[in-house]
């Protein structure tokens, strides 16, 4: 083994790779594209720019940018600097995208079947393959 294999990172990607041809599988969202999506949502229903709710909110452009398009998980500081900027307190962008994500939930459980998954069948004794399934009730 070389010095360079020995180097070698093994890289996860945050993002899942290009989808193969055909239908698409359903998956959760996530919880930074729902915030980016109500910011973009918000500022662009304001007619306001990046360059304008950025410099208000003391954040970069680029970087406000990227929360945007939910290609980077900002803190909860900056989150609350761009809801501010936009006139929004931190809970009103949550709200927004806590309505988001209930929306595509429930749009997703109507597409699979109440209590299935894609491509498996629901009910009693479904999904239990090599790895089983855990049931819990109430």
């Amino acid at each position: 083994m070389t010095i360079r294999e020995t180097n070698r990172a093994r890289v996860i990607p945050l993002r899942p790779l290009p989808a193969p041809p055909g239908p698409a599988p359903s998956r959760e969202p996530l919880w930074r594209d729902l915030v980016g999506d109500a910011l973009r949502r918000e500022r662009r229903s304001q007619g306001r720019t990046l360059k304008d709710v950025a410099g208000a909110a003391r954040i970069s452009m680029p970087y406000l940018s990227e929360v945007e398009r939910g290609r980077k998980e900002a803190s909860s500081e900056v989150l609350a600097a761009a809801a501010q900027a936009l006139g929004l307190t931190l809970a009103d962008l949550l709200a927004l995208a806590q309505g988001e994500l209930i929306r595509l939930s429930a749009a997703r459980s109507r597409s699979i079947g109440h209590h299935g998954h894609p491509g498996r069948p629901a009910g009693p004794g479904a999904g239990s393959g090599a790895m089983g399934t855990v049931r819990l009730a109430a």
